[in-house]
């Protein structure tokens, strides 16, 4: 009897001492700033603008124009292509996550975009140097699809930067785009999107593939820059673009549109000015 009531004080001192020993899994890692994957179109959305402006006779705003063009089209491949995973990882801060194990922490939820639902699944596992992300996405109801990973990247232990790959679709589950960002720890100072794409829709070459927009702030008059290399339906072509966030007015350069490499400027109700 003693011997069997020992043999239970044994186990129950090893359950004691072994569940002591388990690790915490401390606090979750710190989800990127939506801002590490959207870039800030608002001072080039053509068709609010277009609709605000309404010009004298014989005045241009030609410059701005240009610019937004050019934006525009970066903007689309967010906002269209890529629309569900950026919204839903836009609500995954309002969840909370759940730790799996291997410092492996989870957000589970579901988000409704255009009246369809979403399941999301991001990831975020912490590991020695930084905190790898994975984002799934499943659709329901009509049209839907089985789960895939949408997204996925790594940011520094320190939240000051990272990097983003961002697959096309359910259909094309094939890189589109990469995305190196950087920040002070409070604010994204620098975001690059480098169009990566190899076949189009058509199972063709992707003329686009290698383009790229950089979006940036910057002390100075011009707090804020796109630097683009895009595709004008011929060849590359590269242009620089500087604006006041606060006052709009801006300048672009861009050798192959204005045959110069001099600052073409607007004002704040976007109107072409010369330069100072």
């Amino acid at each position: 009897m003693r011997k069997v009531i020992s043999l239970l004080l044994i186990a129950i001192v090893i359950g004691i001492l072994t569940s002591g020993c388990k690790k915490k899994p401390g606090d979750p890692p710190v989800l990127p700033p939506l801002e590490s994957i959207a870039i800030d179109f608002s001072n080039f959305e053509t068709i609010t603008k277009s609709a605000d402006i309404i010009l004298p006779k014989g005045v241009e705003n030609s410059n701005w124009e240009f610019a937004a063009l050019v934006a525009g089209y970066w903007r689309a491949v967010i906002f269209v292509t890529l629309a569900v995973p950026v919204y839903a990882f836009d609500h995954a801060i309002d969840q909370t996550p759940v730790y799996l194990d291997d410092k492996t922490w989870q957000w589970d939820y579901s988000v409704t975009y255009f009246t369809v639902t979403y399941k999301a699944r991001l990831t975020g596992q912490i590991r020695t140097d930084d905190v790898q992300w994975k984002m799934y996405i499943t659709r329901e109801g009509a049209g839907g699809y089985n789960e895939f990973l949408w997204f996925d990247g790594t940011s520094n232990l320190d939240g000051k930067g990272g990097k983003w790959t961002l697959n096309h679709s359910a259909l094309y589950q094939e890189p589109v785009l990469t995305i190196d960002w950087q920040g002070n720890g409070t604010a994204i100072t620098k975001v690059k999107y480098t169009y990566v794409r190899t076949l189009n829709d058509a199972r063709d070459a992707d003329p686009f593939k290698n383009s790229s927009i950089e979006y940036g702030t910057q002390t100075g008059t011009y707090d804020s820059y796109y630097i683009i290399n895009y595709y004008n339906g011929a060849t590359f072509a590269d242009m620089e673009v500087q604006w006041s966030s606060t006052d709009l007015f801006g300048r672009v350069k861009c050798l192959s549109c204005f045959s110069d490499d001099l600052w073409h400027c607007w004002d704040q109700n976007y109107i072409n000015v010369s330069c100072d």
